[in-house]
């Protein structure tokens, strides 16, 4: 049954939320109603309410783009299945779109952005269903955790597959220990990377990443300047492979230390992948790109045919989710985001509805 509204977290205007209900939008053909049963708080949600970064859809807006749900009304062929929906929504028609790189589609549609009022950080929300990620047999794995497949997984694995990473091939991650660099960690391992080396300030958070697919760690703060790039030369040696050719790195904090770091480590033949979203400025000799023969490569979300793979990935064991996140009430959220915004928080929070 599809309800006549929608409740709510909206914000009126950045540093601001009020609860409150909206009305249930008319569906489009295709479109369907989702009963949200998660939404992960990503880092670009406390851009929009803590650092001024624009929305497509001024304020007032619901916030949230990692969802998950039960399909409750729409599109007959979907109505009760579980589902994950993809942060990124392309339009499916445009030149980018047919030519794989719908990510970036530029008529695409994110929740909690750019999909008018409406976000996840509410009861329902109407959609299409052409993009939706079915889940079909969780494996035990709850549905509220599937939440953080959209954005926090997938665009990891997105940026893996911009790199062509495979087999055997050598993997540095700055920002390791972090919402999405913890995900990046095990997408290279699960893709089966030879070498995975995590740097990250975090020592306890760094420390639990050697369980879960880094093979070493450098914690920055124990080796500042110069000795980082020793420290990296020496773990390089020890695994026996080169220390500066090859290396594919991806830069997940978007912070102005972390691109520094991983820009100092790209050398011969190497890719720098930029996953993490920052405002700071960086500066960098482009002449070291022709000289190393090496590449930076920018990366925006990811598109919805590869969800069910990263799908398998959380599901087979390769990606583990239950030691990364945490579910909290949605009636939590201003709570959640005042501890994610000032680094208070050790797992990913998944907010649920609790509006009845």
């Amino acid at each position: 049954m599809i309800p006549e509204s929608i409740d709510t977290w909206q914000m009126p205007e950045p540093g601001t939320l009020v609860r409150t209900r909206v009305p249930m939008p008319t569906l489009g053909e295709g479109d369907v109603v989702v009963a949200i049963k998660g939404c992960g708080v990503c880092h670009t949600d406390l851009s929009y309410f803590y650092m001024g970064v624009p929305t497509v859809q001024k304020p007032p807006l619901s916030l949230g783009h990692e969802i998950s749900g039960v399909v409750v009304g729409g599109a007959a062929d979907w109505m009760g299945r579980e589902v994950v929906v993809p942060a990124v929504i392309p339009c499916g028609e445009c030149a980018l779109c047919k030519g794989g790189r719908g990510n970036r589609c530029l008529s695409q549609k994110m929740p909690g952005n750019s999909m008018g009022i409406y976000g996840g950080f509410s009861s329902h929300i109407v959609v299409p269903a052409r993009f939706l990620c079915p889940v079909g047999d969780r494996k035990g794995v709850p549905l509220e955790h599937l939440a953080v497949i959209a954005d926090a997984v997938t665009t990891p694995y997105q940026a893996a597959v911009r790199a062509h990473l495979g087999a055997n091939d050598l993997v540095v991650v700055v920002g390791a220990a972090g919402g999405v660099g913890s995900f990046m960690v095990q997408v290279a391992k699960g893709m089966g990377a030879k070498v995975v080396v995590g740097i990250d300030v975090n020592a306890e958070k760094l420390a639990r990443m050697r369980d879960f697919g880094a093979d070493a760690t450098i914690n920055p703060r124990e080796c500042p300047g110069k000795e980082l790039k020793e420290r990296f030369k020496a773990i390089a040696k020890e695994a026996g492979v080169s220390a500066n050719t090859g290396w594919k790195i991806f830069e997940c904090t978007g912070t102005k230390a972390g691109q520094e770091t991983a820009l100092s480590l790209l050398s011969f033949v190497g890719t720098l992948v930029v996953v993490g979203y920052g405002t700071d400025e960086t500066s960098y000799m482009l002449s070291k790109l022709m000289a190393f023969d090496a590449e930076i490569i920018g990366t925006w979300g990811c598109t919805p045919d590869k969800y069910p793979a990263v799908l398998e990935m959380c599901l087979d064991g390769r990606i583990q989710l239950g030691p990364f996140v945490e579910t909290r009430p949605m009636s939590q959220i201003q709570h959640v985001f005042e501890q994610a915004h000032h680094g208070q928080l050790q797992r990913r929070v998944i907010l649920t509805p609790d509006f009845n």
